[in-house]
């Protein structure tokens, strides 16, 4: 009775052999990955959820070298003082002042029509006021004096595209839309009381820049009240460009004790820009309102403009812990 037991043994050993031969062979019949093994690069998650890097916020040195580099390679002069000698640079087959462009956009209703007058295929029609960027030169300042003061907050913070930002007076985003653009969606709030304003930035600015995405919370008060942005809203960054140099002593104090309690303790800071006129009537009585409302001065700042002869003082502020 020995010879069954043999056999069984033998075929146990043979099961055993085909089995790991199976097991040596998986590893040919699937392909390895063409990743490599090593740690992926951490990036940052956006609201929704989107995983991106954050935005180079100011121009380096070689990004100015590179620049001036492509202005000397394209042999282009430096440019003229006179309005005349610059405007008869441009070679365009229509060339048009921007009242001229205004007036066209008027007159003919559009650029190009479609054969069906009666029927609008413009999903969002804009003012032709808006779309030749009256609007650009509301300010004090250029347009382009909005990036250095994003460039100058952000860096003032380490801005993260993930914080929490409430500007108080955007007007129409000459500011704004760069933080918009760098921060997750959401992230952006704004008090605003010009109806003008909003409607170049609602109606115009957004959407021109492809920022409708990023679903900023912008709203109309001139109140002083932000209790409609949430009441659990604790912002990294709060800041004013030259708003309070407009608005009432008294409503100036009340607006900054309600923005104190939406700021994160020690961690987040206000920015108001340009002269404190409340403080600079009552020296001696600031900090002691101050630190009623709970806020305490940190320091001053002042930034250049990159393209224009232009610095800006800023006075910083932090909430204080109890």
């Amino acid at each position: 009775m020995a010879f069954p037991s043999k056999v069984s043994a033998l075929l146990l050993f043979a099961s055993a052999s085909a089995a790991l031969n199976l097991f040596l062979l998986l590893p040919s019949l699937f392909p390895s990955p063409s990743c490599p093994t090593s740690s992926p690069v951490p990036t940052k998650v956006g609201a929704r959820g989107d995983h991106r890097m954050p935005e180079q916020i100011f121009s380096t040195s070689d990004d100015i070298k590179w620049i001036r580099a492509q202005i000397h390679g394209n042999s282009l002069p430096d440019p003229s003082n006179s309005p005349h000698v610059w405007h008869s640079l441009r070679k365009g087959i229509n060339p048009r002042t921007r009242e001229q462009q205004l007036e066209d956009l008027l007159r003919f209703k559009g650029i190009s029509h479609y054969e069906d007058a009666g029927k609008i295929h413009t999903a969002l029609p804009c003012p032709g006021e808006l779309l030749v960027e009256e609007h650009h030169s509301n300010y004090g300042e250029p347009w382009a004096g909005g990036r250095d003061v994003f460039e100058f907050l952000a860096s003032a913070i380490s801005l993260q595209p993930s914080d929490l930002v409430l500007e108080v007076g955007c007007g129409t985003l000459r500011v704004g839309l760069h933080f918009i653009r760098y921060l997750d969606s959401g992230h952006y709030n704004c008090l605003e009381r010009d109806e003008l304003s909003l409607l170049a930035a609602l109606r115009y600015e957004l959407p021109s820049q492809g920022l409708l995405h990023k679903r900023p919370f912008i709203l109309k008060g001139d109140d002083m009240n932000f209790s409609r942005f949430g009441d659990d809203s604790s912002y990294d960054l709060i800041y004013a460009s030259a708003v309070f140099l407009h608005i009432p002593d008294q409503l100036v104090w009340v607006g900054l004790e309600r923005l104190a309690l939406k700021l994160k303790p020690m961690k987040g800071r206000i920015f108001i820009s340009h002269n404190i006129k409340f403080c600079s009537r009552i020296k001696k009585e600031c900090p002691m309102k101050l630190e009623k409302i709970g806020l305490e001065y940190v320091r001053n700042h002042t930034h250049d403009s990159l393209l224009f002869n232009h610095y800006e003082i800023w006075y910083e502020f932090r909430r204080c812990v109890k």
